[in-house]
């Protein structure tokens, strides 16, 4: 009944899930990481102790994408929407339905996409293995720091002099705005790499 006046969120779900219990949030966001780098030690193709003849298929021209005219040409109109629409998913989750989840899982559909069509070699100029690792650290690392106060307090809203804003406006609600936009790139990172872990066994 006091979510709005308490978090400044008009969307309650949002205020719910990154606010009252964004400690639990922040578990499952780590449970993404986590499972990620499972997948990374149980899938990586190590390339420097290969010496069978049946693992000669792991080079890369095997996972680059064939020249699909169609295919391209579609990703090349749709990629920029997509992406587009994630970002403002993400950033107005705290105004209406949407937030890090749904809208991280748009931009990772669109990375998904535009990795199909282009390939391995044009992906990685912008997203690689190390992108991932910086992206995500310094999303959950954002995350444990901004919500560190509530963690320890263990008391519903405890002043803590971060302005809500005014509800309703795409900069309001204090930090959720900020948690949003961390939640969003785990997801995205973590649906692109389990991808490219499954299709090629390393990135």
């Amino acid at each position: 009944e006091a979510g709005l006046e308490e978090t400044g969120a008009v969307n309650a779900v949002t205020g719910m899930i990154l606010d009252y219990r964004a400690f639990d949030t922040l578990g499952e966001s780590h449970v993404l990481f986590i499972a990620t780098c499972c997948v990374l030690l149980m899938l990586r193709v190590d390339k420097k102790g290969m010496n069978s003849p049946s693992l000669s298929l792991v080079d890369d021209e095997e996972y680059e994408a064939k020249s699909d005219v169609i295919l391209r040409f579609a990703a090349k109109i749709l990629c920029p929407a997509i992406f587009i629409f994630g970002l403002y998913i993400i950033l107005c989750g705290h105004l209406g339905p949407g937030g890090g989840f749904s809208g991280g899982a748009i931009i990772g559909a669109g990375l998904i996409l535009y990795l199909s069509a282009f390939g391995f070699r044009a992906t990685e100029r912008f997203f690689n293995r190390k992108t991932y690792m910086i992206l995500s650290f310094s999303a959950l690392a954002t995350y444990s720091l901004s919500k560190l106060y509530s963690f320890y307090c263990g008391a519903n809203h405890l002043e803590t002099g971060i302005p809500l804003g005014t509800p309703g406006a795409i900069l309001s609600s204090g930090l959720i705005f900020v948690l949003n936009i961390c939640v969003g790139i785990v997801v995205a990172c973590t649906m692109f790499t389990f991808y490219v872990m499954f299709r090629k066994g390393d990135f």
